[in-house]
């Protein structure tokens, strides 16, 4: 390459952490950051949910560089253009079991991060935008209508507590040392590769051992779905059109109870219609349990991004991916 060909692509390429580089929305994002041509030190501390397969796929780009980290215990960032944070501990029946990890990484993790980049001297470069990676569930529940950016955070469960938390910390740093960052708040997110501890990939492995699916509440919650290569999409759309200190939902707009996503499951898993509800077991009842979660999307469709997955047409591929990829 010329050296002012070289020069130019250079100024162009993003320097970008990426936290949670091997779980699951954050390895989407990265194989997209990499295919964009970024430059990307993706941090993970490799938990029991961490695609280990994915870490070394990533290795054999020369423009990434793994670090093996908490977040709480990084204690130095290079200059670079974005802090994307995905690190995240994330299952809310954890969460309910045991709620100290989900303070560790989700507030004290990020109340690091944004130090990392306040210390920075900015005499000498400019500080990062940071990303925080944030969920739908730090509204908590709505009965009907959705929740746009400027509602209020009423979050149900400690998982959701920890992340409404981060937000708080990210939106006062930014107003006390002024930093710059944006929130995003997806939906659901489906797809290849997630671990078996989420709704599909569970339930497909229940089957799978024929074991019963554990459905909550009677399966009567309802959720929002997004493929997460759509939430990866959407992510980088915001990186490149959206604007700092401002927060963004991400939603495909697609929502059905549990009961309708399980039925599409078993059905998808049998190839035929079949009785589902003889494959639930109707015991289990969640604490502090949201009925419905919903988000209004308006504000990132204006700017020109749509979602481009549909869940009934991903589904049966989904489903047969993890029956071909069985693992626990």
């Amino acid at each position: 390459m010329h050296f002012l060909q070289r020069l130019i692509f250079i100024k162009l390429m993003k320097i970008v952490y990426i936290t949670g580089c091997a779980g699951f929305i954050g390895s989407y994002f990265t194989s997209l950051a990499l295919k964009k041509g970024w430059r990307v030190y993706g941090i993970d501390k490799l938990t029991y949910a961490s695609n280990l397969n994915i870490v070394e796929e990533f290795k054999k780009n020369p423009n990434f560089t793994f670090i093996h980290e908490d977040i709480k215990n990084l204690k130095y960032l290079k200059n670079c253009d974005y802090v994307i944070n995905f690190a995240a501990e994330s299952h809310v029946d954890n969460s309910i079991v045991n709620s100290k990890p989900f303070i560790d990484s989700n507030i004290e993790g990020v109340r690091n991060l944004l130090e990392l980049i306040r210390l920075k001297h900015s005499n000498s470069v400019e500080k990062p935008v940071f990303i925080q990676i944030s969920t739908d569930e730090v509204y908590g529940d709505i009965n009907s209508g959705s929740f746009k950016e400027e509602d209020l955070l009423n979050p149900s469960n400690p998982y959701a507590a920890s992340k409404a938390s981060a937000e708080m910390l990210v939106t006062s740093w930014s107003r006390t040392y002024n930093l710059e960052y944006i929130i995003i708040r997806p939906t659901n997110n489906y797809g290849p590769r997630q671990y078996p501890e989420k709704l599909i990939p569970l339930s497909v492995y229940n089957l799978l051992r024929n074991k019963k699916i554990k459905l909550h509440n009677n399966g009567t919650p309802v959720r929002s779905w997004i493929h997460v290569e759509d939430t990866a999409d959407a992510i980088m759309y915001i990186i490149n059109n959206g604007t700092v200190n401002e927060k963004y939902n991400i939603s495909a707009g697609y929502e059905q109870t549990n009961n309708q996503t399980i039925e599409k499951i078993i059905h998808c898993f049998y190839n035929e219609k079949v009785d589902y509800k003889q494959y639930v077991d109707y015991s289990y009842k969640r604490i502090g349990q949201d009925v419905r979660y919903s988000l209004d999307c308006s504000k990132l469709k204006n700017l020109g991004w749509n979602s481009k997955k549909v869940f009934d047409k991903e589904i049966q591929n989904i489903v047969n991916f993890y029956k071909e990829e069985y693992k626990w």
